[in-house]
């Protein structure tokens, strides 16, 4: 599996990155307000929050790239990008 697909590519969209937005920003409310009282929970609660918001940011999730998921659209590739690729990321 190539490394830059696997950590760089986004496959997060839609209501999946809805999902994630949501339930970051909800921990992230439950950890200011003091919902969350016991220790351990909080870590739980706020390692939560990190990956839920960090994914929607990124529009990444290595997990979803293992197991093949895309929950983005496909957009068509612009010529000048084909034309970037080809040009200066050759192998000699």
């Amino acid at each position: 599996m190539n490394l830059k697909k696997l950590f760089l590519e986004e496959n997060v969209g839609g209501f999946d990155l809805l999902f994630r937005t949501i339930y970051g920003v909800l921990a992230t409310l439950a950890l200011s307000t003091g919902l969350v009282k016991r220790s351990h929970w909080k870590w739980i609660v706020a390692a939560i929050a990190f990956m839920g918001l960090v994914s929607s940011i990124l529009r990444h999730c290595t997990p979803y790239a293992i197991l093949g998921i895309n929950t983005t659209k496909k957009k068509k590739t612009p010529v000048q990008e084909i034309y970037f690729n080809r040009q200066y990321f050759r192998r000699y």
